[in-house]
């Protein structure tokens, strides 16, 4: 892999994130390498920059990522990204070594892990005249609850047979990137980074199906919103959208991926697990 261009978003609520992505892009710019930087809030800004772009660097944590990755979807940009969040399971490097290991990332010298997506395609009530709208996950998709805290009644069917009817406080469905994240909190399993299923499981069921499911990688699912009160749609956790009765969620694996930039071992995922999920920075 060549790099020839490169582009660094960071998290602008982080003043820290910004003070070392200048640093970056100083370093970048001394090896007569064009650079450009962008808050990775500012979304259509980045999507302007991206189609030249090589490789992009995050400074952040994985919500940063998160939004990296609805930037470089379509170019398949391969992502590296620098932790100076909490935990980083998206992440590849530290702060500290962010520096020095920049040669390495600009020399190619590295592999790429490449990550499933899903995507979701949101319809509206019937006799709406509003068009299905689609949108892309790397983590999970989530159809919850909104405010008013009381369970909402979502029924779920996998590849057009009739599973069950929720009556619970919402249904996540979960990537393996995105089964260390909300789905782990529900009480969901852990998938291997590259394993290719989906992780589906209810948050906090009344009286109605309880146990988590690992569907396979070729399951359609689909999402029936009934409730009386407005329930929301979640993509990644930062695309929130209000869902009504008849609202329908249909959740698949994309032919899109996200790729990742590596330069730690293929190995290393099981031996930085545990460190990761007790809350200890991984170096």
């Amino acid at each position: 892999m060549v790099v020839k261009r490169v582009g660094i978003l960071y998290h602008p609520l982080i003043k820290a994130a910004y003070a070392l992505a200048r640093e970056l892009e100083k370093s970048i710019n001394s090896r007569n390498l064009p650079v450009w930087i962008c808050s990775a809030w500012e979304e259509e800004q980045a999507k302007a920059e991206i189609q030249s772009t090589d490789l992009i660097l995050t400074t952040g944590g994985d919500g940063t990522i998160l939004r990296a990755a609805q930037i470089a979807l379509i170019t398949q940009t391969p992502i590296v990204g620098i932790n100076l969040g909490k935990l980083g399971f998206m992440t590849e490097l530290s702060a500290g070594e962010a520096i020095d290991k920049l040669p390495d990332l600009l020399s190619g010298d590295c592999w790429i892990d490449e990550r499933v997506m899903l995507e979701v395609t949101l319809s509206s009530v019937e006799g709406s005249n509003e068009a299905p709208r689609t949108f892309y996950a790397l983590n999970d998709v989530v159809v919850a609850r909104g405010a008013i805290a009381r369970i909402i009644d979502i029924e779920a069917s996998i590849d057009g047979e009739l599973m069950t009817n929720y009556k619970a406080d919402g249904v996540i469905l979960a990537t393996a990137t995105g089964s260390t994240g909300y789905s782990l909190s529900a009480g969901g399993p852990i998938l291997h980074p590259q394993a290719k299923e989906i992780v589906l499981l209810p948050i906090l069921p009344h009286l109605s199906l309880a146990y988590s499911m690992v569907l396979p990688s070729t399951a359609v699912v689909k999402l029936r919103v009934n409730t009386y009160h407005q329930a929301t749609l979640g993509v990644d956790g930062h695309i929130n959208l209000p869902l009504s009765t008849g609202f329908l969620v249909m959740v698949k694996h994309s032919s899109s991926r996200i790729r990742f930039l590596r330069i730690h071992p293929r190995e290393s995922f099981y031996g930085s697990l545990e460190k990761k999920l007790r809350g200890k920075r991984v170096k």
